[in-house]
């Protein structure tokens, strides 16, 4: 159920000292909140949850904690991926009344890889503010901790589930000249870095980022195929982020590469050859075994 909130309820609590939030103006407030860590706050995210008109979240227990953490009284309503257009609407109702309306995620900042960019588009069009309130990112708190070149960088979002859309999509963005971004599943960590190493290359830098923030917080570093075979059927618990970094420059030219295919067929099986030629040279283990394949015809 939608509530406004009254005046007096606008506060927030610091320790043990009560503050007032400042009146807002209207418009639609997306909120970054902590993606572990509760203390991963700002004190503007927190006046801002305390002073808007209309709190809305993807889950109301999960906002809960955050809110009771901080003495703040607002009461929050859901808005998530199945009943986005009767929830969307209601808060598009608010903002042509002149409300603040207030969007967090779960964790870190709203309209990322969530079902908030839609109504950040309606109330664009509509014509309302949508003022950001910037915070915890679990794509850059990922990117600054792996070690990874960082000049340039694109957050890709998921990668597919299925095996064959997993390593087309990869294969869209093994040229980029960035380093890469993924969420992805403690489930699948093990197929998408054997299928990374395999369309990337085996050599190619990464690091896999679980539960940022949080207690058992960890960065494993190494490169694709030392990462494929440390994750190969474990066990991961918790949300992982995985950077890869950009692609190196050509380390070898096209004869060189063929007489190293070649010289490695000599002394191992087709598959292993290719295996062993993407380690040395960068190339993806695909394109080298199609490529051997071709020289034995």
């Amino acid at each position: 159920m939608m509530t406004e909130t009254s005046a007096k309820e606008r506060t927030y609590r610091i320790g043990n000292t009560e503050l007032p939030a400042r009146p807002l103006g209207p418009g639609l407030y997306l909120v970054a909140t902590p993606i572990g860590n509760l203390g991963d706050i700002t004190l503007r995210a927190l006046e801002t949850l305390a002073g808007a008109d209309v709190l809305a979240c993807e889950d109301t227990r999960v906002t809960r904690v955050l809110l009771d953490r901080y003495g703040i009284r607002n009461r929050p309503f859901a808005y998530h991926e199945h009943n986005a257009d009767e929830a969307g609407a209601r808060l598009l109702g608010f903002l042509e009344a002149g409300k603040t309306v207030a969007l967090v995620s779960d964790a870190g900042t709203p309209l990322v890889s969530d079902p908030g960019y839609r109504l950040g588009q309606l109330a664009i069009e509509a014509g309302h503010r949508v003022i950001p309130i910037p915070g915890a990112s679990a794509p850059l708190a990922a990117l600054v901790g792996a070690g990874l070149p960082n000049d340039a960088f694109m957050f890709a979002g998921f990668l597919p589930t299925k095996d064959k859309a997993r390593r087309d999509r990869l294969a869209e963005l093994k040229d980029v000249p960035a380093t890469l971004i993924f969420f992805e599943s403690p489930h699948r960590i093990d197929n998408t870095l054997a299928a990374a190493a395999d369309v990337l290359g085996g050599d190619r830098p990464a690091a896999v980022c679980r539960e940022l923030t949080k207690t058992f917080e960890e960065f494993r570093r190494g490169t694709l195929a030392e990462l494929a075979v440390a994750y190969e059927d474990a066990a991961v618990k918790g949300e992982i982020v995985l950077v890869i970094g950009p692609p190196g420059e050509k380390v070898a030219q096209e004869i060189d590469v063929d007489a190293l295919l070649l010289s490695l067929m000599n002394d191992m099986p087709a598959s292993k050859a290719a295996q062993e030629a993407a380690k040395q040279t960068g190339l993806a283990r695909s394109e080298l075994y199609e490529r051997l394949m071709a020289l034995k015809g």
